[in-house]
């Protein structure tokens, strides 16, 4: 989903916005490292002092200085460690726990938003923006405050050189701004090369996982070539967006590192002619110097930090993007609980067309579904089924007609009750990476163990999962890899089971199962359809056949009704199908 062009969007808004909803809850770390920071600033600072007076002491022969001079540098030294030390900690953890509070809440944005939305883009592409957008604001926060720690360290050191050399102090510090102008140019070309580069980046990542999980299809078909050439092409782009940001980065150290020459050679020559003038002391010369050298790395880090800085606003632009898109499927405004009800269902006349599209993936569907009816839908592909049932949950809002659900407009009932009533089961079983205990309770949060196991053994499955490891306690692995084809299908019925829906939204869920893992599902399907009203994606011809109504779906339009034996007497589209085995027999 495109973000906000970063043209568009003025860094000091964002800024406001990250302190106002993020920043906010680590206040207290951050108030700590700041309190640490002018420490480190202060410890900083008083080293070209120290060497000033050393050496004054030293050329005054000042012998007792000897003993007391090593303690002061130690306490110094040590001082500067401790709150080096007690900063850092406090900075990165304000900065990472900054950071969770914003994955925590772009997650919510996501888990929330419109189906359509979520897919609308690759996983890998969604999942970029909690890791490459979260670094670079992590590293543009921790680096912020960094710069507030180098500002306040130049300042206690421009505050070292006043004492020292008013005069000089002044003459050094006016050299430094001149590097303002192309350090905030360059800094504007990160940020865009920074929005190429994360851009390519969910590029790469989407292509990767695509082609990772097409690993079978690739080497049945010998595509391995075609695949190693998409990625040569996208690692090449990632890599050129890379450079251009290593380029723009790369020209703030030298203008730096230019303007600090000239200011330490200069510094040199007055400061020399001085003392050889007699008009200062070796001490100060001494002293100032190290200030100036001492300054050296604070600045450039400042120097830098734009450009960190524009990074960490590319992607906060591209996070906030995702969290201010807006939802279309919401709770209307009066909406009410669903009404009590065994799931009596009518489509009317309901049309859809995807947004941006012209050509309707719904023209008019009309039919009912009496409560405790099966109801296939059937037809060529591409002709609507999918979207139609995609509709009942409301994972799209139909834009023509209305569905109601036991006498209610499923537009005009809140979304919570309307998704509680309805369960789900797909050919592809989606299995959590949890236990078996926790996989079949998500049906019905809340669900005790016994009723947990009750599902399980409606939908036979019980046997297979007491006999884990851990029994209901097994973590199943990424996708259930711990089980089967068929004991995934049955794990993904039992939590339907445990739902107890008034509706049952199908995708024949034993169509890509053997026979022996065929029976078991189809049992316990059986089961799961009792006094439930049903729709179902037809693809064997058993279940088409033991529908109480089939409705024939062509072109987005329900073109033909009735039982099995109906449509066949009257030979239309559904005969045709039945005749050229579109439907997979038993």
């Amino acid at each position: 989903m495109p973000a906000t062009p970063l043209a568009e969007t003025a860094s000091l808004p964002l800024i406001r916005r990250l302190w106002r909803e993020h920043l906010v809850h680590e206040r207290r770390r951050f108030f700590l490292a700041m309190l640490f920071t002018l420490g480190l600033a202060a410890s900083t600072a008083i080293y070209p002092i120290i060497i000033q007076q050393a050496f004054d002491l030293f050329t005054a022969g000042r012998t007792e200085a000897l003993v007391w001079l090593p303690l002061v540098i130690i306490l110094a030294t040590s001082l500067r460690a401790a709150f080096m030390y007690l900063q850092q900690v406090n900075l990165h953890g304000a900065a990472l726990g900054t950071i969770e509070h914003i994955q925590n809440g772009l997650f919510g944005a996501l888990t929330r938003a419109d189906y359509a939305t979520i897919a609308a883009e690759a996983p890998a592409r969604q999942a970029m923006r909690f890791t490459t957008d979260a670094a670079a604001i992590r590293e543009a926060i921790a680096r912020s405050l960094n710069g507030a720690g180098d500002a306040l360290t130049i300042v206690g050191l421009v505050a070292s050189m006043l004492w020292l050399d008013w005069q000089l102090a002044l003459m050094a510090a006016l050299l430094y701004p001149i590097a303002a102008w192309p350090i905030a140019v360059i800094g504007k070309r990160v940020r865009r090369a920074a929005r190429g580069m994360q851009d390519r980046a969910g590029d790469t990542s989407a292509l990767l996982n695509e082609s990772f999980a097409a690993a079978r299809v690739v080497r049945t078909y010998r595509l391995e070539a075609q695949e190693e050439g998409r990625a040569r092409q996208a690692f090449a782009a990632l890599r050129e967006s890379l450079l251009r940001i290593v380029r723009a980065r790369a020209r703030v150290d030298p203008i730096l590192e230019v303007l600090g020459g000239l200011t330490v050679a200069l510094v040199l020559l007055v400061v020399g002619w001085r003392v050889t003038t007699g008009q200062g002391t070796i001490g100060e010369f001494t002293g100032f110097v190290a200030a100036v050298l001492i300054a050296a790395r604070p600045v450039r880090a400042l120097g830098s930090l734009n450009a960190a800085l524009q990074e960490g606003l590319a992607g906060l632009n591209r996070v906030f993007g995702v969290m201010d898109t807006p939802r279309r499927v919401t709770d209307a405004l009066a909406a009410q609980p669903l009404p009590a009800g065994r799931g009596a269902l009518r489509f009317e006349g309901v049309g859809f067309h995807y947004p941006g599209s012209e050509i309707p993936a719904i023209e008019r569907l009309d039919f009912v579904a009496e409560p405790g009816q099966t109801v296939a839908l059937v037809g060529p592909s591409g002709a609507g089924k999918s979207t139609a049932i995609a509709l009942l949950p409301r994972l799209h809002d139909a834009t023509a007609g209305r569905i109601l659900l036991d006498g209610a407009d499923v537009r005009e009932v809140t979304l919570a009750s309307l998704r509680d009533a309805i369960a789900f089961v797909g050919q592809e079983a989606v299995i959590f990476d949890d236990t078996a205990l926790a996989n079949i309770a998500c049906g019905r949060p809340g669900a005790t163990r016994a009723e947990v196991e009750e599902a399980a053994r409606a939908a036979q499955a019980h046997a297979f999962l007491e006999a884990l490891p851990q029994g209901y306690d097994t973590v199943l692995g990424p996708g259930g890899g711990r089980l089967s084809g068929g004991q995934r299908q049955r794990v993904s019925l039992a939590r339907a089971l445990l739902r107890d829906p008034r509706v049952l939204l199908l995708d024949e869920a034993t169509s890509a199962l053997d026979a022996e893992n065929e029976a078991a599902v189809q049992e316990a399907l059986a089961r799961l359809r009792q006094g439930r009203t049903t729709l179902v994606i037809a693809h064997r011809l058993a279940t088409v056949q033991n529908a109480d109504r089939i409705v024939v779906v062509d072109q987005g339009r329900d073109v033909e009704q009735g039982t099995h034996a109906e449509l066949m007497a009257a030979g239309g589209l559904y005969a045709r199908l039945v005749r050229t085995q579109a439907f997979t027999a038993e």
